[in-house]
């Protein structure tokens, strides 16, 4: 974050979630048509791009991380506003963007987009005249094409291009009585830290919340209250559990030892481009050219994006870096830098009506089409073919081909990894899943099995499903395991791999601090000649490499991105050292220990990483005992008719609600007071006891007249909160009384009576 001075309990810093933003269409304002997205004005009204609006954000600012509300609507609606009809898909979009600040600092933004129903009828009257002058338009255009009079412009109208004009009409147009138009709206998290898959299932059920038949359990306030203001962010090493609409949803955050946070699913990224393409890939960004990717789908666009990048550690991407390039700022492709943006690429256009610069280092990846291109004499990185098989081998055990999976449909996906995370983790290798199952599904197309089925039809005997009952230690981990078996599995190989990556740098670059040139003594001096001074001895460096590193290390040390890591070496002697150089070096202290500063350091053999198993069991570890639990949601303080909402409309919010948090605004700091009350009350009874009589006496009378001081507050002012500091503060009063009685009772006249039962039995 962008804030130095150490952040209260209460600050956003902490919270898990800084914003909460709806983005729409204003009613008011009507259909603007979206210049700046560079739509042709020939496309159908409903294939136009229109104006959206940041319709509300709670809360209004953070001092921590200003609201850009440009950027925001920008990014949560890239093409602006998009219409449909009944007859058209209007599935839900799930996809994220991140938000670079001018301090390096990043905001990461998730965002569910979902089709309403419009119901001005000034914006559906707007649609149907778009859609008479488009009409006109075209029909114009036939005739001004056609060398014919008005009476026989028919017969000379090719059947088969009449035939295709009237389709056109039918299903690509807008009738203001027959149809029911819709229009797209997206509701989105902003928060510092990137936990994709916690905001996606909190979006998901609080749509959900909206279109199901039965309300929420509490009004769609609360949830959104609670996320923002009440549920923190988990600890370095911790896992946290908050609540949704109807499930809990659980995040884990990796310890100040492990590679940092990456929620994004490498396992995509590479079914996406296959394994080859991305190590050429991920070498380009290495050497800071210019990455363009290329998709449809904006969140293959981040998934691709953030992958690559996260697998740079301990290096970071150092230049411009957009993976949502919006329509109108394309300009930014022809910035003669380094960067790393993506483009959506529109429904039907092929790479060769792509306008793009012509440069040499540019590297064009077509996710969707599982194609890249590369820059003219790209360096290969060292030791690639052992690089790559180690890589496989962990894609293997995860059951992800190497050379990529772009064309299997979502759910042939989920299918085929749940079979072959079942064949793979079971270590008796291929026992039959613990569901139920229908065995000639399981073997069909075996031919034994085929005859006994013959058989079994002409006799009349039917195989019922059976039941296979999972061993005892699997059912105790199915109970123990807090999120789903597929998430972890990601969590999983996400790891595994990266550590891969990152093992590669250990190896590469374990005696780089012998070659760190630190003349400065102090670091106002070093900051002034640092333009002039040299850092790193880059030929002393080369010179102890092995020959086939050479060609591309003798290119990446001369990147930014090692300029800084080298940077953050130097400035580490003055202040807190860089959290990715942190844990680089830490790594290169456990080689050394290992190795003993082995020659085998400076040569090309391969080593493998020694860390997989360790590294995975440190994340199923969190996820298989929560750490923290944050406060489940709860009524606010709403007036009553508040709350309500008309299924399948994402309602207004109430902003009063919504536009701050509570005063202890987590559960750790309301414990934290409550154990504070009690020692106070502990000591305040302990001071009592030690009183004479007169004080005590006075303080008895303090205590009987606290009830009757106490001021009641008007009829307007109860809320729950003034209803609670009213009681406390009666009840702490009847308490005192109370303990001063007892304490009193039992030094006097318990004495007394204990007296009288003595003289009673003698």
């Amino acid at each position: 974050m962008s804030g130095s001075a150490a952040p209260g309990p209460g600050s956003a810093p902490c919270r898990f979630a800084h914003y909460f933003v709806v983005c729409g269409t204003d009613a008011d304002s009507g259909l603007e048509p979206d210049e700046l997205a560079g739509e042709n004005f020939d496309q159908s009204p409903l294939r136009r791009t229109f104006k959206s609006k940041v319709l509300a954000h709670y809360p209004q600012n953070i001092e921590w991380n200003p609201f850009d509300q440009d950027a925001v609507n920008m990014l949560c609606m890239p093409k602006g506003l998009s219409f449909r009809t009944q007859i058209d898909n209007r599935d839900l979009q799930f996809h994220s963007f991140i938000i670079t600040r001018e301090d390096g600092s990043r905001t990461y933004g998730f965002v569910l987009t979902f089709y309403e129903e419009v119901t001005s009828k000034q914006i559906c009257t707007a649609m149907q005249t778009l859609y008479q002058m488009h009409n006109a338009e075209q029909y114009s255009s036939v005739y001004a094409s056609s060398s014919c009079s008005m009476d026989s412009l028919a017969s000379s109208i090719d059947e088969g291009d009449a035939t295709s004009l009237a389709k056109i009409q039918q299903y690509n147009s807008y009738d203001i009585s027959r149809d029911t138009l819709y229009v797209s709206k997206c509701i989105c998290l902003i928060t510092p830290l990137p936990f994709m898959q916690a905001c996606k299932k909190f979006l998901i059920q609080l749509y959900k919340a909206v279109t199901s038949q039965q309300p929420p359990p509490l009004p769609l306030e609360s949830y959104i209250h609670n996320i923002l203001y009440e549920v923190p962010l988990p600890p370095l090493g911790r896992s946290l559990k908050f609540y949704g609409v109807y499930e809990p949803i659980v995040c884990q955050r990796p310890g100040p030892s492990e590679l940092p946070l990456s929620d994004y699913p490498l396992r995509e990224a590479f079914e996406l481009l296959g394994l080859e393409n991305l190590v050429q890939v991920f070498t380009c960004v290495l050497l800071e050219m210019q990455i363009l990717l290329y998709s449809q789908d904006y969140q293959r666009l981040m998934t691709v994006a953030e992958g690559i990048t996260t697998l740079l550690f301990p290096f970071q991407w150092q230049h411009v870096y957009v993976p949502i390039l919006p329509a109108s700022l394309l300009h930014f492709l022809d910035a003669p830098v380094p960067y790393l943006m993506g483009l959506q690429s529109k429904e039907g256009t092929d790479r060769s009506k792509l306008e793009l610069p012509q440069e040499a280092n540019l590297c064009f990846v077509d996710i969707d089409n599982h194609f890249i291109e590369l820059p003219e004499e790209l360096p290969q990185f060292p030791n690639k073919l052992e690089f790559i098989q180690e890589i496989s081998e962990v894609l293997l055990r995860f059951g992800i081909p190497p050379e990529g999976n772009l064309h299997c449909s979502e759910s042939a996906t989920k299918l085929k990894n749940l079979v072959l995370n079942d064949l793979v983790n079971d270590k008796k290798n291929g026992n039959i899943p613990s569901n139920t199952i229908n065995m000639y599904e399981l073997l069909k197309g075996n031919e034994t099995i085929a005859r006994l089925q013959a058989l079994a039809k002409r006799t009349g005997v039917t195989v019922e499903k059976m039941t296979i009952t999972a061993p005892v230690a699997e059912k105790e981990r199915d109970v123990k395991l807090q999120c789903e078996e597929e998430e972890l599995r990601d969590y999983k190989l996400n790891v595994q791999l990266r550590e891969v990556f990152a093992n590669r740098f250990t190896q590469m670059f374990a005696d780089y601090e012998s070659f760190v040139i630190q003349a400065a003594q102090d670091m106002e001096s070093w900051l002034t000649n640092r333009e002039q001074m040299q850092n790193f001895d880059k030929a002393s460096f080369l010179s102890d490499q092995p020959e086939p590193y050479l060609p591309f290390l003798s290119h990446f040390i001369e990147t930014q991105m090692f300029a800084t890591f080298i940077d953050n070496k130097i400035m580490s002697q003055w202040e807190e050292k860089d959290a990715f150089l942190r844990v680089f070096d830490s790594r290169i202290e456990k080689i050394r220990l290992y190795n003993v500063r082995a020659p085998a350091l400076r040569t090309s053999i391969y080593q493998k990483c020694s860390t997989l198993k360790e590294a995975a069991q440190s994340i199923e570890q969190r996820l298989m005992k929560i750490d923290h639990t944050a406060i489940h949601p709860h009524l606010l303080d709403m007036k009553i008719g508040q709350g309500k909402y008309e299924q399948g409309f994402f309602p207004k919010l109430q902003s009063d609600v919504l536009a701050t948090g509570p005063t202890n605004n987590n559960r750790w700091a309301s414990r934290s007071a409550t154990t504070q009350r009690r020692k106070d009350r502990l000591r305040q009874h302990s001071e009592h006891i030690g009183l004479d009589n007169d004080l005590r006496e006075k303080y008895m009378q303090e205590a009987r007249s606290l009830g009757k001081n106490l001021r009641q507050p008007k009829l307007s002012d109860l809320s729950p909160a003034v209803i609670a500091q009213t009681n406390w503060k009666f009840v702490e009063g009847l308490l005192k009384e109370c303990r001063m009685k007892v304490t009193f009772f039992l030094k006097h006249v318990g004495r007394d009576f204990m007296g009288s039962r003595m003289g009673e039995k003698r």
